[in-house]
């Protein structure tokens, strides 16, 4: 599909959003058409896989309601969709089917029961199948007695049943096997979400522009990766981004805090035709209730909370992820609990890279303590990579790249890299152009560097600052004053001098012709 196509669908999809945008706020219409969206999808991709298996019996999903061994063809497509999707939906409960019947005339377009219901049993067709977890409660944020859909039920009913229709019109071209064109519509629209959501969108988002630096860093060097986590994955973008730089990834790993998000990101994964047995979601607190800590990584991106609460329990230090560096991270500022974290369990040949606000390589105390454990002791810094402000959603703060490996390849230094001058300004957001992504990772790669650019640190450099790493330290951007022409200057001077005196000698000459006081 072209990218005006994509563009096309893309506005599609945004205009029928408009639809429920006046009755909610941006975060709760974002869960009803992305719900929507969703089962569509789910619809569709049953359906088709449905007509596939039952060619050979020369019959449609739609024939089945009429035939007289209806509940036997059904068993055997149950069967065989729940190990190839993961889920199953009789013909009747299609999207398509319930939009007709939203439509039809009379008492029975009324549809929200019978919706509500078909939702409940998409999760309900996996309970006890290897997908059950993946799907669990998928569409528990869809509430279709809110109130805000409308007044009265029957205000309720035409309110989703438009929605259901103009979603029904619109081709989602899921046979092109080439293109991941409805994947990508769908992350549009996560992103238009969050431009709108404000300090909330960080909870789940992040721009593409910095999803893109961060999986190119992972991914430098390689084709192929046997894992990539978050453990702050939020809707999955930055994991399916890291996809994206690959040819193949064999399993993804996330973990995510909040229920609603939780539920976007696995949305999103399926939406990207990730199949549900090669990505492991987990709804729980990484710091509090790690899921995965007996995995290693090859690559792991995040981008967690700036400076969130954590408990900072002392019973953290009898936790291997931290008890090596004898401090925790302070209870107001999680930052490096998180980094702490990703390196305990990132694997001996893995890179990680994950954004965090400037304060992290400056800041001491406790977080001093452990940034000079992580460079002197362990040699894991590998690099920095400074970002222009303004670049997220919700915060205007400067935010830092750390990338860090166990296995270091240039174990001697640290490289710097202040790329918060090179950006572009569109409306309130400061966004990262595609030159400036290249220049980021070329110069990543190079290691060379660069007048007000990038620098390349030695570690006795770093011990001498002591640990400080704060970028201007190593990066100098002092741009040098033109001289000024003091000779040049007293002839202006002299010049407005007389300017001067001529216009108070008119003023005067005014004055005197009205018979009023001169103001000087």
């Amino acid at each position: 599909m072209s990218s005006d196509k994509k563009q096309q669908l893309e506005q599609q999809l945004w205009k029928i959003a408009d639809t429920l945008r006046g009755k909610m706020g941006a975060d709760e219409f974002r869960d009803y058409i992305l719900g929507f969206i969703f089962y569509k999808y789910l619809s569709e991709k049953m359906h088709d896989y449905a007509n596939d298996i039952l060619q050979p019996d020369k019959l449609t999903y739609e024939d089945l309601n009429k035939h007289k061994e209806k509940r036997l063809y059904l068993k055997e497509v149950k069967e065989a969709a729940l190990d190839a999707l993961g889920y199953f939906l009789e013909p009747d409960e299609l999207f398509s089917e319930m939009a007709r019947r939203g439509n039809a005339e009379g008492k029975s377009n009324f549809i929200l029961d019978d919706l509500a219901k078909i939702l409940t049993h998409i999760e309900q067709s996996t309970m006890g199948s290897e997908s059950e977890e993946e799907f669990s409660n998928l569409f528990e944020d869809l509430d279709l007695t809110s109130s805000k859909l409308g007044k009265s039920e029957n205000d309720k009913n035409e309110l989703i049943v438009k929605v259901l229709s103009h979603l029904d019109e619109i081709d989602f071209d899921l046979h092109n096997t080439e293109s991941d064109i409805l994947g990508d519509a769908y992350e549009y629209l996560i992103g238009k979400f969050a431009s709108g959501a404000g300090k909330k969108a960080g909870e789940f988002y992040t721009p593409q522009q910095v999803s893109t630096v961060l999986a190119r860093l992972v991914t430098a060097g390689k084709t192929k990766l046997k894992t990539v986590y978050d453990p702050t994955c939020g809707s999955g973008s930055l994991l399916l981004r890291v996809t994206k730089e690959v040819k193949s990834v064999s399993k993804i790993y996330g973990q995510e805090s909040n229920p609603t998000t939780y539920n976007l990101c696995r949305m999103n994964m399926i939406m990207h035709n990730v199949h549900y047995k090669k990505f492991d979601i987990k709804n729980e607190d990484t710091l509090e209730r790690p899921a995965h800590l007996d995995l290693r990584f090859e690559a792991i991106v995040a981008n967690p909370p700036f400076s969130a609460e954590w408990s900072a329990s002392p019973l953290f230090m009898s936790d291997d992820r931290y008890s090596p560096y004898g401090r925790l991270a302070p209870k107001g500022t999680a930052d490096f609990a998180f980094v702490q974290h990703m390196i305990y369990q990132l694997d001996d040949n893995g890179t990680m890279a994950c954004v965090l606000p400037h304060g992290v390589l400056f800041r001491g105390g406790a977080e001093g303590h452990i940034r000079e454990y992580l460079i002197k002791e362990r040699n894991y810094l590998d690099a920095i990579i400074g970002l222009p402000a303004n670049i997220f959603y919700g915060t205007s703060i400067p935010t830092c790249i750390l990338v860090l490996k166990k296995k270091r390849e240039h174990s001697d230094n640290v490289l710097f890299i202040d790329a918060s001058q090179h950006f572009e300004k569109v409306k309130t957001q400061n966004v990262l152009r595609p030159d400036d992504i290249d220049k980021i990772i070329k110069t990543f790669k190079d290691r060379a560097p660069e007048d007000k650019y990038a620098y390349v640190a030695p570690l006795s450099e770093i011990a001498e600052n002591d640990y400080n790493l704060n970028i201007p330290r190593y990066v100098d951007t002092f741009e040098e004053e033109e001289a000024v022409d003091l000779k040049m200057v007293s002839k202006e001077l002299q010049k407005l001098e007389k300017e001067m005196k001529g216009t108070d000698d008119a003023i005067a000459k005014y004055c005197k012709e009205l018979g009023i006081d001169t103001p000087f």
